[in-house]
């Protein structure tokens, strides 16, 4: 069975956990923007950890679904409505055929993901559904291609929902509160010192870290253009290196650009260090003239915060 998408607003995307073991030739992961929302939306229904989800951007995305189902919704609040009632993110709803999803414009937050029970059922390449425009691969056209109107997507028919009746209350899931993130206006990211770190002056090091950044509207799946206080690097004969989630590039212009799920694999901008996990998710839901401001993390402090995370989600959602 299919849900019918009927609008997309500005960009909506089928997305799983990334396309792995690529990178050497030219081909980026991919994958959510903000995988602690799209964990989140799995582990509300049970689905497998990679299921395939639905993120999207802004808001103004509507669709109908033509078979039972439960769906959750995660990540930036944009006034959701099913058959005209409000429901809200970080919950799990039951769906009967023939219900109506529309979403308004995001309160907080800029991306949503919107995930059904088992996943998406679509067509892999190199192993994932991953959409990466930029690489014309994942979607459900193969080629990298949003979503767009009148588009039919497959999902499994949830059996143990078929005889939920209109008349029972809707039973759902809820994330803890604890879990459930603010998304600010200003935020702190932490970033482990490392690639061209110590090729930058002490100054420009401080000044790095003591300044309040903007976040541009020169911002996507590639990389978040920031603005403030100019540094540079003193060393230019850079050769072209792989390029990790969150690497931190300083351009000419001395302004940072934080690479994200779709960039480049290769890159030869001097780099001052990687922003660790758990804040891309943060900064992937930041709006422009957001601020941010840079903190030294400690490379095992960070990396023991991840093992713990990714030891949660695979211990529940296995």
């Amino acid at each position: 069975m299919t849900l019918r998408v009927h609008s997309t607003g500005p960009l909506a995307l089928l997305q799983d956990k990334g396309r792995y073991g690529y990178q050497s030739v030219g081909v980026t992961p991919g994958g959510p923007m903000d995988e602690h929302a799209f964990d989140w939306a799995n582990k509300l229904l049970d689905n497998d950890l990679n299921a395939t989800q639905i993120e999207i951007t802004l808001g103004q995305f509507s669709c109908t679904f033509y078979a039972a189902t439960s769906i959750a919704l995660t990540g930036a609040d944009m006034g959701a409505k099913l058959n005209g009632e409000s429901i809200y993110p970080w919950q799990s709803y039951v769906i009967n055929s023939g219900d109506k999803l529309d979403m308004g414009t995001a309160k907080s937050g800029l991306r949503s993901y919107l995930a059904v029970s088992g996943g998406f059922k679509v067509d892999t390449v190199l192993g994932s559904s991953a959409t990466v425009s930029r690489d014309g691969l994942g979607g459900d056209d193969r080629k990298g291609s949003p979503l767009t109107a009148n588009r039919l997507i497959r999902y499994s028919v949830d059996v143990s929902q078929l005889s939920t009746s209109f008349s029972e209350p809707r039973s759902r899931k809820q994330v803890p509160s604890r879990f459930i993130p603010t998304y600010d206006r200003h935020i702190n990211i932490g970033v482990i010192p490392s690639y061209q770190y110590d090729d930058f002056s002490v100054v420009d090091r401080e000044r790095f870290f003591s300044s309040i950044y903007t976040v541009t509207t020169n911002i996507d799946r590639m990389g978040y253009r920031l603005s403030g206080e100019a540094i540079h690097c003193q060393r230019n004969n850079l050769i072209s290196e792989g390029i990790a989630l969150g690497a931190i590039q300083i351009p000419s212009d001395g302004q940072p650009i934080v690479l994200m799920r779709d960039r480049q694999t290769i890159g030869g901008y001097p780099k001052i260090g990687c922003v660790v996990h758990a804040d891309i998710n943060r900064l992937a839901q930041c709006l422009p003239g957001s601020t941010v401001q840079f903190y030294e993390k400690e490379l095992y402090s960070a990396e023991a915060e991840l093992m713990i995370q990714r030891q949660f989600f695979t211990s529940y959602c296995s």
